[in-house]
């Protein structure tokens, strides 16, 4: 071919391909003219004539964080299908069809025709809490069958990466979103952000939006995360090794609370049993209880050094203190004994606290009257919530003093007539190894804004409740629990000064209102070092069936998971020997 006629024919083709190109553009510019031009009436009307669509954009919900930072409640995204009846109706058996094939057990065939063919109907849930692929998959198998009126609302799952870890601290969400107990209620409004929402003009017969019909939308804002003081591991520990002792003496219930003394940051609250919000199931009272702050009972011996630290404050006792302990006592008829029977004993100060003699508390709570024994109780915190911001906290139980017998007086000096929560023995106690300043506990240090500012969690200021020379006072006492010849040598750290105190206090029968002799509740506090408080610690274990005791059964715990959260936060021995209190004269 000459070259002329080569140069022709590569002309034609070029003149082809311009044409070709010109007619795409042609017809990609008159059905732009169709739509926005010819065509632009005729969507106007089809909208006049259909209806409008509003989906709520869900608002991100915040993170629920340890003090490291570890997520120990967080969201990711979902799907939930809906249905408008008035376009499922007619077709309700194939869409139920295509809907168990693809979401299988998740629903029911018979249940999903009367939901598409609810009367007087333009939305129905259909599905909820979807992964997005399970929903595309529903989505995708729908429309290659050419059957219209199912739609996605997206939402934020909750979603507890540790299971059942702090659950009852933490809380959940219920089938709206909101919050329901522990941290997720007191702090909804700070999580949940505000929704969005799109509203935008759909086809009346698929329920599809309509091309260049108006819509709106207005975009959702965040939540916030809630910082805590929790350290996750400790809480792990915690959990775990309570669950141990309670399994082990067939208890009804166990509870340990760990507060650091300087802060009154808690740094773990456990209990047994417990739930885990992922599943929700068996979600019943006892199980989703607060037993920190909502559960009250009798907190027997563990209060004695409350008695002994008000007397100290008075100037009326040291640990040295003789004290004649007879053998029993009647009051008011009734008589009163310790747990072990003696004759006459001649105990110290020290030796009443670390033998747990409830005739020896007696006879020196009697140098208080009673209001002036009410009033101390109340400066240590009982009859009061403790300022910790859960939900649902109770305030206990006490008489006001104007109302004691001497009966009330014998036994309340000892733990008994009155009732308790965890967090107020924990607050309490912790003023004694606070040096005499009782402060608010705390779960939470702050709030993270989505734009990354943060707020602190005001505290209130601690107010000293006793001299510094009385919350010694009771902090030599307590050491000679621990010490050999104690009550709970089981509870001592190798190494360190701990005090502590045993408790077993009888429960009283809520149908009945009276005790149940050889039903009792358990439980030891203590902190460390003893001689510089950093921690300090409670262990709760209600109702055993098997025999246990404070020293024997609580005490271990509260020596494992103190000893878990000193080497946790780097707290090394002081090096100081513990005093060699006598405890007797």
């Amino acid at each position: 071919m000459s070259v002329a006629r080569r140069r022709a024919a590569t002309r034609r083709r070029l003149l082809l391909l311009q044409f070709l190109i010109a007619a795409v553009f042609v017809g990609f510019g008159a059905q732009l003219l169709r739509l926005q031009g010819f065509d632009a009436g005729a969507y106007a009307a089809q909208a006049e004539d259909a209806g409008t669509r509003s989906t709520q954009v869900p608002a991100e919900r915040g993170e629920i964080l340890d003090r490291n930072g570890v997520a120990l409640a967080t969201s990711y995204d979902g799907v939930t299908l809906t249905a408008d009846p008035a376009l499922t109706a007619e077709k309700a058996p194939q869409i139920a069809g295509v809907l168990s094939q693809v979401l299988g057990d998740e629903v029911d065939y018979f249940d999903l025709i009367d939901t598409l063919r609810t009367p007087d109907s333009r939305f129905e849930y259909v599905a909820k809490e979807l992964p997005a692929w399970q929903a595309e998959a529903v989505l995708e198998a729908l429309s290659e069958a050419d059957l219209n009126g199912v739609f996605v609302q997206h939402q934020n799952l909750r979603s507890y990466p540790n299971g059942s870890v702090a659950a009852n601290l933490l809380g959940r969400l219920n089938d709206e979103g909101e919050g329901v107990g522990g941290l997720e209620q007191a702090y909804d409004d700070e999580l949940a952000g505000k929704d969005g929402s799109a509203t935008y003009t759909v086809d009346p017969t698929t329920g599809q939006k309509i091309p260049l019909a108006e819509s709106q939308a207005v975009p959702m804002e965040p939540g916030g995360d809630v910082l805590t003081t929790i350290d996750s591991d400790l809480q792990w520990y915690a959990d775990d090794r309570l669950a141990e002792a309670v399994t082990s003496v067939q208890a009804d219930w166990g509870l340990a609370i760990t507060m650091d003394v300087q802060t009154c940051e808690v740094l773990q609250m456990s209990q047994v049993p417990t739930f885990n919000a992922d599943e929700q199931t068996n979600l019943t009272d006892d199980l989703t209880v607060s037993r920190a702050v909502q559960t009250v009972y009798e907190p027997g011996s563990v209060l004695k050094p409350v008695t002994m630290a008000a007397l100290a404050d008075l100037g009326k006792i040291e640990p040295t203190t003789p004290i004649e302990v007879p053998s029993q006592m009647t009051i008011d008829g009734f008589e009163i004994g310790d747990y072990w029977d003696h004759g006459t004993l001649r105990l110290t100060a020290a030796g009443v606290i670390a033998d747990s003699s409830n005739l020896g508390t007696i006879i020196a709570a009697q140098q208080m009257d009673d209001d002036t024994m009410y009033g101390y109780l109340r400066k240590f915190g009982f009859g009061q919530a403790t300022g910790v911001g859960l939900p649902g906290e109770s305030s206990g139980l006490l008489a006001d003093g104007s109302q004691w017998s001497r009966t009330n007086h014998a036994t309340i000096s000892f733990g008994q007539g009155i009732s308790v929560t965890g967090m107020q023995v924990v607050r309490a106690i912790g003023a004694i190894a606070g040096g005499g300043q009782i402060c608010e506990p705390t779960v939470v240090s702050g709030i993270r804004r989505p734009d990354g500012s943060q707020t602190t969690v005001e505290q209130a200021e601690p107010q000293q409740i006793i001299s510094q020379e009385a919350a010694r006072s009771a902090t030599t006492m307590m050491e000679a629990v621990v010490a050999e010849g104690g009550s709970a040598p089981n509870a001592g750290i190798s190494g360190y000064r701990v005090a502590g105190k045993t408790g077993t206090a009888w429960r009283v029968d809520p149908e009945t209102g009276r005790y149940v002799q050889g039903s009792n509740t358990v439980s030891f506090i203590g902190f460390a070092p003893a001689d510089a408080p950093r921690f300090v610690t409670y262990v709760v274990i209600d109702n055993p069936k098997a025999e246990a005791t404070g020293g024997a059964t609580t005490g271990p715990v509260f020596r494992d998971i103190m000893s878990m959260a000193l080497q946790r936060f780097g707290i090394a021995p002081t090096g100081a020997p513990a005093p060699n209190t006598p405890q007797e004269w």
